[in-house]
C-alpha cells in the first residue's frame, strides 16, 4: 500500500505547481463570491443559538467541500485513468504487491489530496480571521477521516462503472445534491423535517457539521453522533472498495 501512496506522491511532486493551483484558487473564489457577494444581502444566520456572520457559516462548509471533492474525484477520474488507460494497475500487479494493496494505496492517496485540499481551504479561513489557528489544528482528525470517507466512496464507482463517462452519474446524482444540501450554505433546520433526515444521511453533512461547530466553538451531542456516523461511513466506503475493485479486477 505503501509504495502505491509513494508512486502517485512521487508524480504529484513531479506536477504539484499545476495541482496545487486548484485548490489555493477554489477557496477563495467561493469566499469572494458566496460569502461577501451573498454575504452583502444575508447579514448573519442564526445557528445553535448564536448570531453568525454569512461568512463565518460558510467557510467551515466549503472546508468539507473541498474535502468531499479532491477525495471523490482523485479516486474516481483519476483512479479510472491509471487503471483503464495508463495501465498503470497492470505493471503494478505484475509485482509482489496485492490488489489489496493498490485500492488501499489509491485510497490513502485520495485521503492525502482530500487533506492537502481541505488544509488549504482551512489556512485561507484562518488568514481572512473566520477560523482560529487552535481550532485549524482540531480540524485534522476530521479532514483525514473524511477524506477517507469520500476516498473510499469514490473508488467504490471506479469499481463499478463500465467507462468514464458514466462517472457523470454519481456527480450529478450524488456529489451535486450533497454539495447543496448538506447544510453547506444554509442551516440544516430550514428545511421540512423530512428533507433534514434525508440530508443528514448524506456523508457531507455530518462533516460540515462538525467542521462548522469546532468552527463557531459549538459542543453537544451532535457532534458524538457526526463522529460516528463519519467513522463508520469511512470504515464501510473503505471495505466496500476493496470488494467492487476485487469483482472488477479479478476476472
Amino acid at each position: 500500500m505503501r509504495r502505491v501512496w509513494q508512486r502517485n506522491f512521487d508524480v504529484y511532486r513531479a506536477t504539484w505547481k499545476v495541482n496545487f493551483i486548484p485548490p489555493l484558487l477554489e477557496p477563495l473564489l467561493y469566499l469572494f463570491a458566496f460569502g461577501l457577494g451573498l454575504g452583502g444581502f444575508v447579514k448573519s444566520v442564526p445557528y445553535q443559538g448564536l448570531d453568525v456572520t454569512y461568512l463565518r457559516f460558510i467557510a467551515p462548509g466549503l472546508i468539507a467541500t473541498a474535502v468531499m471533492n479532491h477525495g471523490f474525484f482523485e479516486t474516481t477520474y483519476s483512479s479510472y485513468v491509471r487503471m483503464y488507460f495508463q495501465k498503470t494497475y497492470d505493471a503494478i500487479l505484475a509485482t509482489p504487491l496485492s490488489l489489496e494493496d493498490v485500492v488501499l494505496g489509491e485510497v490513502a492517496w485520495g485521503m492525502t489530496k482530500a487533506f492537502f485540499a481541505g488544509s488549504i481551504m482551512t489556512g485561507v479561513a484562518v488568514l481572512f480571521g473566520l477560523v482560529s489557528w487552535t481550532t485549524a489544528l482540531a480540524l485534522v482528525p476530521m479532514l483525514v477521516v473524511g477524506g477517507g470517507v469520500f476516498a473510499g466512496l469514490g473508488m467504490c464507482f471506479t469499481g463499478l462503472v463500465r467507462n468514464i463517462e458514466m462517472f457523470n452519474f454519481p456527480v450529478f446524482l450524488f456529489v451535486t445534491p450533497m454539495f447543496h444540501f448538506s447544510g453547506v450554505f444554509f442551516p440544516l433546520g430550514s428545511l421540512p423535517a423530512w428533507a433534514q433526515k434525508v440530508a443528514w444521511c448524506l456523508p457531507l453533512t455530518p462533516l460540515v457539521s462538525l467542521i462548522r461547530n469546532a468552527a463557531l466553538g459549538v459542543s453537544g451531542p451532535e457532534a458524538i453522533w457526526s463522529w460516528v456516523g463519519l467513522s463508520l461511513s469511512c470504515v464501510a466506503t473503505i471495505i466496500l472498495s476493496l470488494v467492487f475493485m476485487r469483482r472488477r479486477l479479478v476476472r
